[in-house]
């Protein structure tokens, strides 16, 4: 370790290299519950691509692993540090670029967060889709390494759908170059959605070049309420049925409703067993038609209320409910975060499953997620210094996430596989997809020094 620290000292600008014990403790973990973390030898502050070479360099030189880190808001633990390792931070490469109106796209730094840049295109008239709901606090690096997702995934796709291209720093140092600016190109293989998605396991995005849209029309929005959450679910798959083009559609449980009124001081309805919120930006009549559409089918599926929207700024008010759910339930307790994924014919059968299982090990879940695109967190609340409700909350987790594979989903939508879900992909994906992870793996990083343990073991 002395000698990693030594050689870092010598390749390194001081203000890029932490090695005080106080000051890495908060670059050890990410926000992921019961996900190991272990104590770096020393933290990397990066402001340029040269900073993330010169460090992987001098870890590969003596065997060291490296931590690639975002702004460490993950949910998996992929961005938790290992004993002795290098972490290296992006968090100071922050500054975006380039943002070209006629060929519609940016170019960033990776970390920025995401909110700064959708506001930062949108002065332009241009619109970047991803938004998880942590964008006031989530960075752009982050958001690629785990593929993320958001609130307008329904109608406009997750991240890698808007990644032209990519700079990475390779195992060796080596700076790779991926992609194109133009809007075709199929030169090679896609190297970039090979690295999107990898959780820093190949290499360590130090740019990239995300496509933009026209700035879409003002949104309406409309809330409606249900006696259960099975009749949500089951409505939700009847309003995408009826083939209603919507670019947002949330649910929330009475357990997150209560959490978000307490958090945020907020008015929302709390006797309702779940609330849906939907929401077009196909501008005009068009726009007022999706809205009267979607009223229309959760009145006939048994809806108590629906609530539209007065103004756009009553509508980012039922956003910033939405936003601000996870943060409201851990205010109730420790959280363990589901981010199963299920057909969206599927789910009723999943809210459903979901209410058994609280019902059956006497444990907090809240139900909230994306139900336009059938992306779901159920969270699970509980007290850490209880031995028992930390049982479980850990067996609750796990059914949820069974409950999700027997359904036809996935283990994760959005927050990547992490420490957290390590485990699981082997069921997902099956022996012989976890073979070629390993095979791109050790083609990528053959001294496994790149996050090792994350993904794939």
């Amino acid at each position: 370790m002395s000698e990693v620290v030594e050689r870092l000292r010598q390749v390194l600008p001081p203000e890029a290299l932490v090695t005080d014990p106080d000051r890495m403790e908060s670059y050890r973990y990410d926000r992921a519950m019961f996900c190991p973390a272990g104590e770096p030898a020393a933290v990397v502050l990066a402001r340029e691509t040269a900073h993330v070479q010169a460090a992987v360099r001098a870890a590969a030189e003596f065997g060291v692993p490296v931590v690639p880190q975002g702004a460490r808001s993950g949910l998996s633990g992929a961005a938790n540090a290992l004993d002795g390792c290098v972490v290296i931070s992006l968090e100071k490469m922050d500054q975006i670029l380039a943002i070209e109106p006629v060929d519609r796209y940016v170019v960033t730094q990776p970390g920025v967060y995401n909110a700064v840049l959708s506001r930062a295109v949108a002065e332009q008239g241009l619109f970047y889709p991803p938004d998880p709901s942590s964008w006031e606090f989530c960075s752009i690096g982050g958001n690629l390494s785990t593929n993320s997702g958001g609130l307008c995934c329904v109608k406009y796709g997750v991240t890698t759908d808007y990644v032209l291209g990519l700079e990475v720093v390779l195992a060796d140092g080596q700076v790779l170059r991926t992609g194109r600016k133009t809007v075709k190109g199929v030169a090679g293989y896609d190297l970039t959605k090979l690295i999107v998605g990898s959780e820093g396991t190949l290499g360590i995005i130090t740019e990239a070049t995300l496509a933009l849209r026209p700035q879409a029309a003002r949104p309406r929005t409309m809330a409606a309420l249900f006696g259960s959450g099975v009749a949500a679910g089951e409505t939700i798959v009847e309003i995408i049925r009826s083939g209603v083009s919507l670019s947002l559609l949330e649910i929330m449980d009475r357990t997150t409703i209560a959490a978000v009124n307490d958090y945020k001081r907020m008015d929302l309805p709390t006797d309702a067993a779940a609330m849906l919120i939907a929401q077009s930006d196909a501008g005009g009549e068009a726009g007022a038609a999706d809205i009267a559409t979607v009223a229309k089918l959760c009145r006939e599926f048994g809806a108590i209320e629906c609530i539209e929207a007065d103004d756009e700024a009553e509508g980012e008010l039922l956003l910033e409910a939405r936003r601000a759910a996870l943060i409201a339930l851990e205010q109730l307790g420790t959280t363990m975060i589901d981010d199963v994924c299920v057909p969206r014919s599927r789910l009723a059968d999943f809210i459903g499953a979901i209410e058994k299982v609280a019902q059956d090990l006497d444990i907090t879940v809240g139900v909230l997620g994306h139900a336009g695109d059938g992306n779901m967190h159920p969270t699970v609340v509980f007290d850490q210094h209880d031995p028992e409700q930390a049982r479980r909350a850990q067996a609750a987790f796990d059914r949820i996430m069974e409950i999700g594979l027997e359904l036809g989903g996935t283990i994760t939508g959005e927050h990547g596989v992490g420490v957290l879900k390590r485990q699981w992909l082997t069921e997902e994906i099956g022996p012989v997809a976890v073979s070629v992870h390993h095979a791109i793996k050790r083609a990528l990083d053959p001294k496994n020094l790149l996050n090792p343990g994350k993904v794939v073991t």
